[in-house]
C-alpha cells in the first residue's frame, strides 16, 4: 500500500546562527530573538492539526530559552541535536568539535531526561569526524546530507575525495541518513542577508515557494510506493505572518494529498524495518 511521509522540521537557532557569523550587534541578535515568538505560533498551529514534528536546537539556545524548549517537548515533538554553538563542525578543531558535541548532548539530556535520537549539523556542513561522534553518542540518525530527495539511506564515512581522482567510497555505517535539501528549506527562499559586499536577496513570494514544495510531494507520490520529504523551517523565518499562512496552507494541502506526518526519528525507525544495513 502506498505510503508518503512529510516531515516538518524546525531549526530553532534564534540568535546563535548570527553569532556564529560574527553578527553580535543588537539588531541581528533581535532578529534571531523573533524566533521565540515564531516558535510559539508554530507550536500553536501544529497543536491545532495534531502534528508531531522534529526540532533541532543548539545547546546555547536550550540554555538561553529553557521554557520555550520545554514547550516543544510538552507538545510531543522531537528534540534533536544541533550542536552547542551554531558554528559548523567543518570549521571546528577536532578537540572543540568533540567538546561541543558532548556539551550539547548533556543540555538535551538535562532538559528531556534522555539523549537525542538524531543529529543535524549547523549549516549542514559535517567534518570528517562528525559521524563518528554521532555514533559514539548513541544517535540513530543524521539529517545533514543530500544524497537522495525522498529515500533515507545508510550513511558512509571515510570517503576519500580529491578534485583530480575518482571518489573512493568509505564504509557504510548503521546510521540512517534522513536527507534534506536547500530547496525545501525556508531560509534561502525568504531571508535577506547583507554581509560585507555580498547580498543574499531572499524575500521570495510565499505562494511561489509553496507551489514548489507541493510539486515535490506530488512527484514523490507519482514515482515511489514509499517515500518521505523533509521540510526545514527556522522559526524566525517562517514565523512571519504571511509565511505562517503559507505553512498552514502547506500542512492542509499535504493532508488532502494523503501525507502521513512523522518525526524524523519515526522515519528512521520505519526505514530500518523496511531494509537491512548495506542494502541502500
Amino acid at each position: 500500500m502506498p505510503r508518503h511521509i512529510a516531515c516538518l522540521s524546525f531549526d530553532f537557532d534564534t540568535w546563535s546562527g548570527f553569532a556564529a557569523r560574527g553578527m553580535t550587534t543588537p539588531t541581528p541578535v533581535s532578529r534571531g530573538e523573533f524566533g521565540v515568538v515564531g516558535a510559539g505560533r508554530i507550536l500553536d498551529l501544529l497543536g491545532s492539526r495534531g502534528i508531531r514534528s522534529s526540532w533541532y536546537v543548539p545547546g546555547v539556545v536550550i540554555e538561553t530559552y529553557p521554557e520555550a524548549c520545554e514547550r516543544i517537548l510538552a507538545g510531543g515533538h522531537e528534540l534533536g541535536h544541533h550542536g552547542w554553538s551554531h558554528v559548523p563542525p567543518a570549521d571546528l578543531s577536532a578537540e572543540r568539535e568533540a567538546e561541543e558535541f558532548g556539551r550539547a548532548v548533556e543540555s538535551i539530556r538535562r532538559l528531556s531526561g534522555q539523549g537525542p535520537a538524531g543529529y543535524r549539523s549547523p549549516a549542514w556542513d559535517l567534518s570528517e569526524r562528525t559521524l563518528g561522534l554521532v555514533l559514539e553518542h548513541g544517535c540513530r540518525y543524521d539529517s545533514s546530507m543530500m544524497g537522495h530527495d525522498c529515500q533515507p539511506y545508510f550513511a558512509r564515512r571515510g570517503d576519500r575525495v580529491a578534485a583530480d581522482a575518482p571518489l573512493v567510497f568509505g564504509e557504510a555505517t548503521d546510521l540512517v541518513e534522513v536527507p534534506i535539501s536547500w530547496s525545501l528549506d525556508d531560509h534561502p527562499h525568504f531571508e535577506f542577508f547583507r554581509s560585507g559586499g555580498a547580498v543574499t536577496p531572499g524575500l521570495a513570494n510565499a505562494d511561489a515557494v509553496l507551489g514548489n514544495w507541493i510539486a515535490d510531494f506530488e512527484y514523490m507520490r507519482r514515482s515511489t510506493e514509499w517515500g518521505m520529504l523533509v521540510y526545514t523551517f527556522h522559526p524566525y523565518v517562517i514565523g512571519r505572518g504571511h509565511r505562517m499562512l503559507m505553512l498552514e496552507k502547506l500542512i492542509d494541502r499535504l493532508g488532502r494529498m494523503g501525507a502521513v506526518f512523522l518525526t524524523l526519528d519515526q522515519v528512521q525507525q520505519e526505514f530500518r524495518e523496511r531494509v537491512a544495513p548495506g542494502q541502500t
